[in-house]
């Protein structure tokens, strides 16, 4: 009997249901600057309150100035004015100073500046219908499943995507990126050039979602994805058989440790 396969230009997403994910913050793609120990001047007589004051009358420039000199990012807005020069007078003379006052970031940068970015979505929990990770049989990842999003699935863009095969004979899938920025908006900023008003994220990415349960029975999505698995041929077979829905004898561990000793076998 022939099966029914997607046609190269379907999208086996469409009309799935799209998993119940709250928006929160996770933390960002992009790596926070490690606050540098300190290099400070010690007791250098060149350095007092009272210049300090002069030279830097503003939070942000006394925390540029001890910046450069030592590396130190402090937080010094809002603090109490005595308070804050005494600090960056401390981490001049290679004082150490309270974790409280420690900054992160570059003070050079004025986060009104950056673009601002969507939160990344929270996944799903994973169902308590798949078997724990313990019981997995056989993984294989693919980076050729077909993108998700409309406008990515048209230029041709895949995805990386995981399946897992249970002993119980239960298969999942689960789609792992990657994640891209998309831009929304223009504005112009303070400088005249044209920026986007957000950044937000195209992000694929499921939980653990299953495709075949332990009695056989194939889920709505597990259906296209195993006759898209089917159309990509290895040899005389194709993937879905070869790397997925693989079958292996148990084989216990006096086995293992000498295949030839037949005197246990009945």
């Amino acid at each position: 009997m022939n099966k029914a396969t997607p046609a190269p230009e379907a999208n086996i997403w469409d009309n799935i249901p799209q998993e119940e994910a709250p928006m929160g913050r996770v933390n960002s793609p992009r790596k926070k600057e490690k606050p540098a120990e300190p290099v400070a001047v010690v007791n250098s007589p060149d350095y007092d309150i009272d210049g300090l004051q002069t030279d830097f009358p503003t939070a942000t420039d006394l925390e540029r100035f001890v910046f450069d000199q030592t590396g130190v990012v402090l937080s010094l807005k809002g603090r109490a004015n005595k308070l804050k020069y005494q600090v960056a007078m401390d981490v001049l003379n290679g004082t150490p100073v309270e974790p409280r006052y420690i900054g992160e970031g570059n003070p050079y940068l004025d986060k009104a500046d950056l673009v601002p970015e969507e939160p990344h979505k929270i996944l799903p929990a994973r169902s308590t219908e798949i078997p724990p990770l313990t019981e997995v049989q056989n993984e294989f990842f693919t980076a050729f499943v077909p993108h998700s999003d409309p406008e990515y699935h048209a230029r041709g863009v895949k995805m990386h995507c995981t399946f897992r095969k249970y002993k119980n004979g239960c298969i999942t899938y689960q789609v792992l990126g990657p994640i891209e920025p998309r831009p929304f908006g223009e504005k112009i900023d303070k400088f005249g050039r044209m920026r986007p008003e957000i950044i937000k994220w195209t992000d694929p990415r499921t939980s653990e979602q299953i495709v075949q349960r332990d009695d056989g029975s194939m889920t709505p999505v597990g259906r296209r994805l195993k006759a898209m698995m089917q159309t990509m041929r290895y040899n005389n077979t194709n993937q879905w058989i070869k790397y997925i829905d693989r079958d292996f004898l148990s084989l216990d561990q006096r086995a293992a440790q000498n295949p030839w000793d037949l005197s246990n076998d009945h």
